[in-house]
This record gives structure tokens, C-alpha cells and sequence, in this order.
């Protein structure tokens, strides 16, 4: 079998401030990204899905943070390169679709120069190649009218279409990487529905990876072709789409998909939450972190670091946990 475009090992990101405790924001993470191939990062706000993928693209602070671990990407690992070997690359061999294009884009410069600068830059066009292929970007990301759009600020676009020019700027050098950080976060679902859609058809048609960073299990059963569920900035479970939302095996996971609204559940039932917060959490190298929160949680699951259950069928699929969920399905594998 060919090597994985991405592989991330033990990746692990701490916070310092002086004075106060390290927080650890991710925990070991590891994971193989394929060509061609869409894998989700899953979890609740504070599970450390968006400061891995801003690790692995070197765009977290060099000052009181500490990245350890490896990112290899064609057996190279992106956290030793220099930095302009580094800035050669990201933009080009791997983008970064952000999560607010509102803050994501410079509010001062137009579109326009926006996406030109990425196309001078690395593949040397001349300014007016690189407008002529800006208009064509833009079009082909679905904004209307694209070569007037090109003199357009950001705040003079809605939403969508800043979410849709952002998708632009990244896909701009057609890299063969691409990591999507809740791009739908701020957008309607209509809008939503055509953001999935859009990234969907590029990854078709440039053969490109994707990384799907979402806390939406929706988006997960409609783009993802594996899922990695974090908790407490660790892998707690991994399967394919299919076999996750058929039959999850860690209880973190079981709460995320019992907390979805279902077509088929009875007028006015309640939806079952799940308890606490993410900040309700016990340390990883003493206790499973999930269980302050977790309803088969018992006295060992507070005095042990779980145990890491691989599938031996050869499809990679893991659980950390002292009590896995029994292999009952809880959600048809249609609703994937």
C-alpha cells in the first residue's frame, strides 16, 4: 500500500503562561490523511480539533506554546522545516479554509488582490494572468458576476460569499491538501448545504485531501469518509463513517449521536444530552477523561488511564475506553 499523504504522530500542543499551569491542548493525536480522501476531526468546542489543525499548518504562536510530535507529508515533517520552506509550502502543497472569513479575510484590501497575491506568489503569473485566473476561481466557487466581484470588499459580500472567496484563496495553487475548519459555522443552512457541496465536488475533481474539522454530525454524515472523535484533545474513537454512526463504541460518541434531533423520534420527545461541560475533565494519564461526564462511568474509569482497543479486521477502527458501548446499533446506517 502507498504511504499516506499525512500522517500525524503523537502530535501534542501546550500552552504556557508564566505562573500557571501548562494546559495541555492536544494530547498525543495521531492519524493518516490518504490522497483523495475526506477524514473528519469531531468534538464539542475545547476538544482540540482547530489547534491541530493550526499545528500542522505552523500557524499557532512561537511564543509560550510548545508543538511536539511529528507531520509528515510526502515523508517530510512539516514541524522541522524552516519557516520559509514552510511558508513555501502552505498555500500551495496544503490550504486552510478558516473558520470566520469575516476575520479571515483583510477587511481593507479587495477580493480581488486577495486571491491574486496567493497566484503571484506561488505559481509567478503576472498580474493580469493572475486576475483573469482570480475571475475564474471566483466563478467556479459559485460568486456571481466574479470579475466585478474582484474590486469587492469583504464586507460587501454576505456570508456564503466570503465563506466561497476564502474557498478560492486556498484552492487557488490546487493543493493537494486541504483543511476545512467548521466552514459552515456562521452560514445558513441553505448555505451550508452549498458550502459541503461545493468542497465535495473539489475534492472530486482535484483529487485533493480533505481534513474536516466540525462539531456538526451532519456534515460528518455527508462529506466523511473516516471520522476521528476527540475528546479532552485525544482520538477517543475512530471508525468509518458507516460503522460510527451504526455502532459506536465509546459513550462520548454514543451522546454526540443520541443528541442529534432524529425524523423518527416520537412529537415532543426530549433530546438526550449529554452532561457537564468540556472543562468537566479529569488529567489523561490518570483517569479517562471523559468521566466526570460519562453514564457508564465507574471508579476505575476515575483512577485509570483507559486502555486503546484496535479492531483486528484491518480497518484501523479504535476506542479508548475502560467500558466500551456494546456493539448494539443506536443509529440505522442509513442516517450515514
Amino acid at each position: 500500500m502507498s504511504a499516506p499523504l499525512l500522517s500525524v504522530r503523537d502530535l501534542r500542543v501546550t500552552f504556557r503562561r508564566r505562573g500557571e499551569p501548562d494546559t495541555v491542548a492536544v494530547d498525543g493525536v495521531s492519524f493518516d490523511v490518504d490522497a483523495g480522501q475526506v477524514v473528519g476531526l469531531v468534538g464539542e468546542s475545547g476538544c482540540g480539533k482547530s489547534v491541530t489543525s493550526m499545528a500542522i499548518t505552523r500557524l499557532l504562536p512561537t511564543r509560550g506554546v510548545r508543538v511536539e510530535g511529528s507531520v509528515l507529508m510526502d515523508g517530510e515533517d512539516l514541524l522541522r522545516l524552516p519557516e520559509s520552506q514552510m511558508r513555501a509550502r502552505r498555500g500551495k502543497d496544503l490550504s486552510m479554509v478558516f473558520q470566520d472569513p469575516l476575520t479571515s479575510l483583510n477587511p481593507v484590501v479587495p477580493i480581488g488582490v486577495q486571491v491574486t497575491e496567493v497566484l503571484r506568489r506561488h505559481r509567478g503569473m503576472d498580474k493580469a494572468a493572475a486576475r483573469t485566473e482570480a475571475a475564474e476561481l471566483l466563478e467556479r466557487v459559485g460568486i456571481p458576476d466574479p470579475t466585478r466581484r474582484l474590486d469587492s470588499y469583504p464586507h460587501q459580500l454576505s456570508g456564503g460569499m466570503r465563506q466561497r472567496a476564502l474557498i478560492a484563496i486556498a484552492l487557488a495553487c490546487r493543493p493537494r491538501l486541504l483543511i476545512a475548519d467548521e466552514p459552515t459555522t456562521a452560514l445558513d443552512v441553505t448555505i451550508q448545504a452549498q458550502i459541503l457541496e461545493l468542497l465535495a465536488e473539489l475534492v472530486r475533481e482535484t483529487g485533493a485531501a480533505l481534513v474536516m474539522i466540525t462539531h456538526d454530525l451532519g456534515v460528518v454524515a455527508g462529506l466523511c469518509e473516516k471520522v476521528n472523535v476527540l475528546y479532552g484533545g485525544r482520538i477517543v474513537e475512530r471508525a468509518g463513517r458507516h460503522e460510527l454512526f451504526s455502532a459506536p463504541r465509546h459513550p462520548y460518541t454514543d451522546g454526540l449521536l443520541r443528541s442529534v434531533p432524529r425524523l423518527d423520534a416520537e412529537p415532543g420527545s426530549a433530546l438526550e444530552a449529554i452532561r457537564g461541560s468540556v472543562v468537566d475533565n479529569l488529567p489523561w494519564d490518570s483517569a479517562c477523561a471523559f468521566a466526570p461526564r460519562c453514564p457508564r462511568a465507574d471508579e476505575l474509569c476515575r483512577e485509570a488511564t483507559p486502555p486503546v482497543e484496535v479492531s483486528d479486521d484491518g480497518a484501523g477502527r479504535l476506542a479508548r475506553c475502560h467500558h466500551p458501548v456494546p456493539a448494539v446499533p443506536t443509529m440505522t446506517g442509513g442516517a450515514a
